[in-house]
């Protein structure tokens, strides 16, 4: 049996997404920026897949920039915030996804921005009392805190956070890509300023995504060589990939309840099974229905001399699943997001991540596999 429970890293695309998109790639294929008629039939099927998206989160159109995806999206926010909006510090989390981190860092070595990062308690959830102390002071700021986290699950308010920032006249942008396509957004009263999107965490294609900028915030261009974009990303736009976008978006929010109860019934179950069954685990992070990501269970697992091998033990009963983000794999250095919130370095610890797809047999197969491996390595 093969069974995927990495879907935090990236989902199979849904076959009527693919159905979408292989017009685009066969027939369809004129350069939208052209103006003969094949240009004019894939320009309008790029706007009308902007309407789309606009609608389930209701936006203006105008407020979508198409980008290749979730870390272009977070790098273009902060970016061109300190390049066009007159940003000098930027508050963010040591949780954040590396393309904030490494983003700030480098506005900092290069431009004299300040970096600060908002106090953490022990399920990786900012404070939002640290940060309100730091928004006091008058200085042009952007905080970024994303919505869930892609290793833990732990979700913050986004109303209770960007109203915050309202109140101090700071920008907030929230890297939303673990959480887009699993949640509402309302974006008409939402007090944010920059949201973000990667259509493969919601089987949609690799390589799409895109930067919501709330209508009266101005940015330039991060990519020139063309006005594309409405002149805010240079470059012939990725027509089939946006095509695949927008049907992701219908069929993730055509029966969104229904996909919550469906995750969340799967990711609770193993959560009381593991229980059951290995009194001493622990889980990184909060794994409240409330208070975390649904499709996110972080598993610290009983030291036992073979733990270093689990992974590659589930990978050989066909089990695919992580060991933390997917950006950090082949490194050296054990995960940022589990050193930031003290997780005990002796602890290994598995992210199952789960999709719509996801069944309870599957879930059944990986818990028979977990026992036997934690038995005996506990025997052993």
């Amino acid at each position: 049996m093969k069974v995927y429970l990495d879907n935090a890293a990236t989902t199979p695309m849904d076959p009527e997404v693919l159905d979408a998109m292989i017009p685009y790639m066969k027939e369809n294929f004129g350069n939208p920026s052209s103006t003969h008629a094949f240009g004019r039939k894939t320009k309008t099927a790029i706007e009308k897949a902007r309407k789309t998206i606009a609608g389930h989160l209701n936006c203006l159109p105008s407020e979508l920039c198409f980008t290749s995806g979730g870390t272009e999206a977070d790098n273009m926010a902060l970016k061109c915030a300190v390049r066009d909006l007159g940003v000098k510090r930027i508050i963010t989390a040591a949780t954040e996804h590396k393309a904030v981190i490494e983003s700030a860092e480098l506005l900092k070595q290069r431009f004299g921005v300040e970096v600060e990062y908002v106090e953490l308690d022990d399920t990786g959830r900012p404070s939002i009392q640290d940060l309100e102390a730091r928004l006091q002071k008058d200085i042009p700021t952007i905080v970024s805190l994303m919505h869930a986290n892609n290793e833990i699950g732990t979700k913050i308010d986004l109303h209770e956070f960007g109203s915050l920032c309202r109140k101090y006249d700071a920008l907030f942008h929230s890297d939303t890509v673990q959480t887009m396509g699993h949640y509402t957004f309302d974006l008409s009263t939402l007090p944010i300023d920059f949201i973000t999107c990667a259509g493969h965490k919601f089987h949609g294609p690799k390589g799409v995504g895109f930067l919501y900028v709330r209508k009266d915030v101005k940015l330039k261009s991060m990519i020139q060589g063309g006005g594309q974009e409405r002149q805010m990303r240079g470059g012939t736009e990725n027509l089939y990939g946006i095509i695949g976008l927008g049907k992701a978006f219908d069929l993730a929010y055509a029966d969104l309840d229904g996909h919550i109860r469906h995750v969340q019934g799967l990711k609770d179950y193993m959560k009381e099974e593991l229980l059951k069954c290995f009194p001493g685990i622990g889980f990184n992070g909060d794994t409240s229905a409330e208070g975390s990501l649904y499709t996110v269970l972080n598993v610290c697992l009983p030291e036992t001399e073979n733990n270093k091998m689990f992974l590659f033990s589930l990978d050989l009963k066909g089990i695919a699943v992580s060991g933390g983000s997917a950006c950090n794999s082949g490194a050296s250095k054990g995960s940022h997001v589990l050193t930031a919130i003290g997780s005990s370095a002796s602890c290994t610890s598995v992210r199952f991540s789960f999709s719509r797809f996801t069944t309870k047999a599957e879930i059944d197969y990986t818990l028979a596999a977990v026992r036997e491996l934690i038995s005996s390595n506990v025997n052993a």
